[in-house]
């Protein structure tokens, strides 16, 4: 596994394009934790995987598209965009910002801050 933490960053979320669950997983430590501003506060990347796999059934198409990142030692914040095509003709965009923070080369957190954008309708 890589040490480039930026590039660890991406592998990870390549890894959730493809459903990719135990690659994304085995890319975390065991104790790592997930926050969005939700307002439901931190859970385990076991609860954050799991509620991503449970979606996936309804996701045609995922994309993550990388906007810009800054990295220090063990930190990674990144800006990305995140296309989104439902099952049921849902389109749209997450635009987000993250923070991953590693040790040992693994993810031990994440923190993300993200808007869902819908597609414009045709009509």
């Amino acid at each position: 596994m890589t040490q480039d933490p930026k590039a660890q960053a991406v592998a990870y979320l390549r890894s959730l394009e493809r459903a990719d669950w135990d690659t994304a997983r085995a890319m975390c430590a065991d104790t790592a934790t997930v926050w969005h501003n939700d307002g439901k506060g931190d859970s385990t990347i076991d609860e954050n995987v799991k509620g991503m796999a449970d979606k996936i059934h309804t996701i045609e198409s995922l994309r993550y598209e990388i906007i810009r990142q800054f990295a220090q030692r063990d930190e990674v914040l990144q800006q990305h965009v995140v296309h989104v095509a439902t099952t049921g003709g849902m389109r749209g965009e997450v635009h987000a910002a993250v923070y991953f923070r590693f040790e040992n080369g693994l993810i031990t957190r994440i923190e993300e801050y993200s808007h869902f954008v819908p597609a414009p309708q045709a009509g």
